[in-house]
């Protein structure tokens, strides 16, 4: 049977020949872990990812969350499919024993939700939002909050999302207007309005716990003056019951082109002066708390966006294989069977370029899951310590490479079916459309651009980047051993040579104050530096393929001559092309940043 959501035999070849799965269970708090319990792990979840969420995810596409009387109401099938997802664990997969988790690594985990990624985006999103409010609960609440509010949300019971965006600021976090008063109690009230706020209703659980960024009345002006509060939809009493509805208000829904399933709502706090909240961290720093809950959801948004580039490649694929149309170039008899359209060199292209962006951001998402293990789970604080600063470096990548070239997935895919890619018939245009909403999820490509160029390159003296470029060059001494992969290593390397250089001019432009000018193109530096670390991925899966030939097992030739295609092809490829931006950027091009607004 032709695999829907993910190739099994590429998330093996990822977890236990490339990114060393089996090597966590040497760590203590994987201990108990072994091959046989991830691969158990892996199986439940494809098998609920596609019992309950796959079905109904073209009936949520059609079927928006509708408003009714204050309330969002959904199709029925979105929770027994969330209900599974709780039942088997999980919500709290990487959450230890003690605390009712599965105490995974984190790598697996996300190994695991990619399978309900590609089933269901939109139902998906519902637990996912959960999962991290009840991380930045966890993080930086107090004993109290957390009894009352992660317990419950751990639980199942409760359900999370983080309210930031509001109506006249969009992405700019410093000119909220949301307020918070102190009252005698010890809570505060919150009045103002926020927008764009995934699950922020659904009658999926008994409450919602929305993590709310508002300004206190002494609040200084711009990101230092946000503070972060615990705003329920009901309260909740002493004893853990449900008190009466909280001052919160479902004021409409946003009716989106993709994740159709997932509300979108429009939130009013405090329109009758009585939206009670209780603040998480210190006054002032709740921007720097809840960075926690952004960088998961970036790293989550950037997975997503993964799933559904693959979720269209394999269904493009399929398609292929199967659709006779045509005959190849050098057949001139009419009279001969027309051949599948795979044969044609041209869908072997798309298909081609589809499996090299699908399969090197699927194997950069892994291996940012598994640099989150090394945060929390290496021996020493100075190895923990570098795994963190090459995280940091690269959630930017992470979060904005996929959303952009795995939606040229997609779009590829739709053009692989020709007149039925873009109907409502077959399921490649919904996710392309599902896929639209992640290169504005969590920070547009032009915010995480400004990040990496202007904070993270930077940040500790550079040593998230002088880590990066050790690995590549690890990565491109070890490719040295197969001289059939000189073609591939040689592009990579004169590209990390000369990004070097440009990165350097650039950051001491900015050291000398030249802001505007140095962070005009920082969009085509995000997309050079993205396919540097894509480019050094696919040389590490290079090599794990020749070492597979090597092993010489008869099945698997072809699996490892696809992967060292789909490197081929993303390096002598995709990955010269970008000294034409490199260029750009040694020039400073001003050519955006002098055009004038009268001028259009």
């Amino acid at each position: 049977m032709s695999e829907t959501l993910l190739s099994s035999r590429n998330l093996a070849f990822e977890l236990y020949e490339v990114l060393d799965a089996e090597g966590l269970t040497r760590r203590e708090r994987f201990a108990e872990h072994n091959r046989e319990t991830f691969d158990a792990a892996i199986g439940t979840a494809r098998s609920i990812a596609e019992k309950f969420f796959a079905p109904h995810n073209r009936k949520g596409d059609e079927n928006e969350p509708r408003y009714e009387d204050g309330n969002a109401i959904l199709i029925p099938e979105v929770k027994p499919a969330v209900d599974a997802f709780l039942q088997a664990g999980f919500l709290n997969a990487a959450r230890s024993f003690e605390a009712g988790g599965m105490q995974l690594p984190t790598l697996l985990s996300q190994a695991c939700f990619a399978h309900f990624q590609a089933a269901n985006a939109a139902s998906t999103s519902y637990p996912f939002l959960t999962m991290g409010a009840a991380n930045l609960i966890e993080s930086f609440g107090t004993p109290e909050q957390k009894q009352r509010f992660l317990q419950p949300m751990i639980d199942g019971r409760f359900f999370g999302t983080m309210a930031l965006t509001e109506p006249h600021a969009g992405s700019s976090l410093s000119d909220i207007r949301t307020r918070a008063e102190p009252a005698a109690d010890g809570t505060y009230r919150l009045k103002g309005n926020k927008i764009f706020i995934s699950g922020g209703d659904h009658p999926l659980s008994e409450n919602i716990v929305h993590m709310v960024l508002a300004k206190l009345p002494d609040a200084p002006a711009g990101v230092k003056g946000i503070s972060l509060f615990i705003v329920p939809k009901f309260l909740v009493n002493e004893d853990d019951s449900l008190g009466p509805r909280n001052d919160v208000l479902l004021a409409g829904l946003f009716h989106k082109m993709g994740w159709r399933g997932t509300t979108s709502t429009a939130l009013n706090f405090g329109d009758n002066g009585n939206c009670v909240g209780y603040l998480v961290g210190k006054p002032h720093q709740g921007l720097s708390c809840m960075f926690q809950m952004m960088n998961e959801a970036r790293i989550g948004v950037g997975m997503g966006a993964v799933m559904l580039g693959y979720a269209g490649y394999l269904y493009s694929l399929d398609y292929a294989r199967e659709r006779p149309q045509g005959r190849l170039p050098d057949s001139k008899d009419p009279n001969t069977a027309p051949v599948s359209i795979i044969q044609h060199a041209d869908v072997r292209r798309m298909l081609l370029t589809q499996k090299a962006y699908v399969e090197g951001a699927f194997d950069l998402g892994l291996y940012a899951a598994r640099l989150f293990d090394d945060t929390t789970t290496l021996e020493g604080e100075a190895e923990r310590k570098q795994a963190q600063e090459l995280l940091d470096l690269l959630t930017p990548i992470v979060k904005s490479w996929p959303s952009e070239f795995c939606l040229k997935a997609n779009e590829l895919a739709i053009q692989i079916l020709g007149g039925h890619g873009y109907t409502r018939e077959y399921p490649v245009e919904q996710y392309y459309r599902d896929n639209r909403l992640n290169p504005i999820h969590e920070g547009t490509h032009g915010i995480q651009s400004l990040d990496l160029l202007g904070r993270k390159l930077a940040q500790n003296g550079g040593a998230g980047l002088k880590q990066l470029i050790r690995l590549i060059a690890d990565t491109g001494a070890r490719a040295q051993e197969y001289p059939s992969l000189n073609a591939l290593r040689e592009p990579l390397e004169q590209l990390v040579a000369r990004l070097q250089t440009v990165t350097l001019g650039l950051l001491g432009d900015l050291a000398q104050g030249k802001v505007n000018s140095s962070l005009a193109n920082s969009a085509l530096y995000l997309k050079v530096f993205g396919h540097t670390v894509i480019g050094w991925r696919w040389l590490e899966q290079a090599i794990r393929a020749e070492e597979g030939l090597l092993r010489g097992t008869a099945a698997d030739i072809g699996f490892y001559k696809g992967k060292l295609q789909a490197a081929r092809y993303f390096l002598t490829w995709e990955v010269p092309g970008c000294h034409h931006e490199l260029a750009i950027l040694e020039a400073r091009d001003d050519t955006c940043l002098g055009m004038q607004d009268e001028w259009f």
